[in-house]
């Protein structure tokens, strides 16, 4: 018996996420339709220019904005940033250095410093007891 497999497909707001892109500023195409996961692969592969200009310029969606300035995404909600930001944008919110942003990098830094303490020492509790690290 011979099974047939259907292609895999993704909602046009799954793959724009899988691509860090801000789904209103895609094209109308692209947002009306499905995505296979062949398709998926050929834009990450070979993006077509709408991508690459959304990539370089934006605007860019909330995770990839967070990234970019250092911050978690409540962070920025925290800032009062809750739409898409444009590249143009992050790099004037850099160069501003607003409070918020100072503290909220202070805040992620701090997140990351105690993430990498807790790892530390679940390593070393793990080498203690003889358990393999996971």
């Amino acid at each position: 018996m011979k099974s047939h497999q259907t292609a895999q497909t993704m909602k046009a707001a799954t793959a724009a996420k899988k691509l860090g892109v801000y789904l209103p500023a895609t094209p109308a195409e692209f947002q009306q339709g499905v995505v296979s996961r062949a398709e998926l692969n050929e834009l990450q592969a070979d993006p077509p220019e709408w991508l690459r200009e959304l990539r370089i310029n934006g605007p860019h969606p909330r995770p990839v904005v967070a990234a970019k300035l250092g911050v978690s995404i409540a962070g920025l909600a925290r800032g009062g940033v809750t739409e898409a930001l444009t590249t143009e944008q992050i790099e004037a919110l850099k160069q501003d250095r607003p409070e918020w942003l100072e503290k909220e990098r202070a805040t992620q830094a701090e997140v990351r410093k105690e993430t990498a303490r807790l790892k530390k020492r679940d390593a070393e509790r793990a080498e203690e007891s003889g358990e393999p690290r996971s």
